[in-house]
């Protein structure tokens, strides 16, 4: 089978065109654990980002607490949320490590510099900023700002009760 379907892509491309292809990107490119991530969670996910400059941070640790209770792993289920933690300079995913560049290319697609105060980011399905926090965090806020979404409304209309 394999054989067939290089033989089909000879006679219709030039050599030239199946290196490149097998090749793969241009060798500029940059490699795909530096790109942004939040570029895969576009119209899956509806990222929340929280950067913080330490692990105490009290916008960090008001949504650690309220993503590992029972309410708010639903809360964040229920509207297809994943949480992306920056602090100081190493980046999370859920919990998993984001390498250096990624961790930098969320922080440049989000156009947040280095602060010394915490900040939540709740990103859309488009990929949009569409609210940002500082202390105190209100995530009911969070939570209502996503519920008030014409996509988010579809979403549950759609949705077996």
């Amino acid at each position: 089978m394999a054989l067939h379907i290089l033989s089909f892509f000879q006679r219709r491309w030039p050599a030239w065109m199946l290196l490149c292809a097998a090749a793969g990107p241009a060798s500029g490119a940059a490699p795909a654990s530096d790109a942004d991530p939040l570029a895969a969670e576009r119209w899956k996910t509806r990222p929340l980002v929280v950067v913080a400059p330490s692990p105490d941070d009290p916008v960090l640790q008001a949504v650690l607490a309220a993503a590992r209770s029972d309410g708010g792993r639903r809360a964040f289920a229920d509207r297809d949320m994943v949480l992306f933690t920056v602090v100081g300079t190493t980046g999370q995913r859920e919990g998993r490590a984001l390498s250096p560049g990624a961790t930098q290319a969320l922080l440049k697609a989000l156009a947040l510099p280095p602060s010394d105060d915490g900040v939540l980011v709740l990103v859309g399905k488009d990929g949009g900023a569409k609210l940002a926090q500082r202390h105190p965090v209100d995530l009911p806020a969070v939570y209502a700002e996503i519920d008030g979404m014409p996509m988010r409304q579809n979403e549950v209309k759609r949705s077996p009760r």
